[in-house]
């Protein structure tokens, strides 16, 4: 990594030393390592498998008394005086009615956008890929404890292991690569025997304009789409539903209700946003025109602000309820080659040695729990082995 003039005395010191190493997760990560407890001192996300997932949720909703009526909806009626949603007619002729609903359509967004034309803001411009293709492989050896997100010419590929596949897909923009070199790349990156045929995905990133509209509020797809990047659409679906709890519309809606869901809904995803741009643009990376775009793109304001306030005084910083906090900032800017033309004032506080020990001891602590962590197979297996139905093929 290069470093600035500033650090270069301190570098000379023996004071400089590579971000990771004091990351206790990327030090647990390159070790294969991995264990949770009340006590831990590791941030860690979930390799799930969605349809097992839902299939759980689904249970759980219908032991608490939740009644599921399966069919395709053939019309939306509203209103006539407030065009609110007054029932679903489905194919099979039944109606049913309800005071508000909520549009889990996908990308369709039959309520909330066919409708009720809630408009759509599309971030195209800011966010060039609009494909993937994803296939599902058989899983030969234990799983890394980690999620693999390598760049390609035009876009990036993932790798996600669980215990019984490994998941696989190619992100891409089809301005720069067409589906059929898509599937080519992916089936040739993967190490074991896939399970099903590759599958291709569409998407738009942008969002609905109000994710809450009269009488119906959108989740997971149906409010907006960034990118498979950050693998934030669970987690947008969670803080979706909590925020529809906290503003629950008991005696009816009510407009402070709506405009305070959809103002924090914004904030939320154009937080995310940015983050997912800033992996994007801050590239050195020239080599083919899908990156040259990337770099000379117009970003967002807000990300722009970001991007300087780190370059010019080493300053990083997060809103009460953003999903990406100041440590994951600072390692995409460091990571994407952002570095600081100046060290944050907060370091002349401190001798050189008064440094070197801090920071010394904040890599020894790091050192002493990765060592006493498991082996991240050996946890798996102990603390959540899944069960055998899992492993048949679906």
């Amino acid at each position: 990594m290069r470093v600035p003039p500033l650090l270069a005395a301190r570098e000379r010191a023996g004071l400089y030393r590579t971000p990771g190493e004091y990351c206790c997760e990327w030090a647990a990560a390159n070790a294969g390592k991995f264990a949770t407890s009340p006590q831990s001192e590791i941030n860690f996300a979930y390799h799930i498998d969605a349809a097992l997932y839902a299939r759980f949720l689904r249970g759980l909703a219908e032991r608490k008394g939740v009644r599921r009526i399966e069919g395709k909806i053939a019309e939306v009626r509203k209103a006539a005086d407030t065009g609110y949603i007054e029932s679903l007619v489905l194919q099979s002729g039944e109606v049913i009615p309800g005071d508000f609903f909520i549009d889990c359509t996908g990308f369709r967004g039959l309520l909330i956008e066919q409708a009720l034309h809630t408009g759509f803001e599309d971030w195209s411009h800011w966010l060039l890929c609009d494909r993937a293709v994803a296939v599902q492989a058989e899983s030969l050896k234990p799983p890394d404890p980690y999620t693999s997100a390598i760049a390609h010419e035009a876009g990036w590929r993932w790798v996600i292991p669980l215990q019984h596949r490994v998941g696989s897909g190619v992100v891409y923009c089809s301005r720069y690569m067409s589906d059929e070199t898509a599937r080519d790349k992916l089936m040739q990156s993967i190490e074991d025997k896939a399970i099903r045929p590759p599958f291709f995905l569409r998407f738009q990133p942008g969002r609905r304009r109000r994710a809450w509209n009269k009488n119906c509020v959108a989740f997971g797809l149906a409010s907006g789409f960034i990118e498979p990047l950050e693998s934030t659409s669970i987690h947008m679906i969670v803080t979706g539903v909590t925020r529809f709890m906290q503003l629950f519309p008991f005696d009816g809606v009510r407009q402070s209700l709506v405009d305070r869901y959809n103002e924090e809904a914004r904030a939320e995803i154009e937080h995310i946003r940015d983050f997912v741009v800033l992996h994007y643009h801050a590239t050195e990376r020239d080599d083919t025109p899908f990156w040259r775009h990337c770099r000379s793109l117009e970003i967002p304001d807000s990300l722009a602000c970001r991007m300087r306030l780190f370059r010019e005084a080493a300053h990083a910083w997060q809103r009460d309820g953003e999903l990406f906090r100041v440590d994951s900032w600072v390692a995409v800017m460091l990571g994407q080659g952002i570095v600081p033309q100046h060290y944050h004032p907060a370091a002349r506080t401190l001798s050189d040695s008064e440094l070197a020990n801090v920071m010394n001891g904040i890599r020894a602590q790091v050192s002493r729990t990765v060592a006493d962590l498991p082996s991240h197979d050996a946890f798996v297996r102990e603390y959540c082995r899944a069960n055998s139905d899992v492993w048949e093929t679906r």
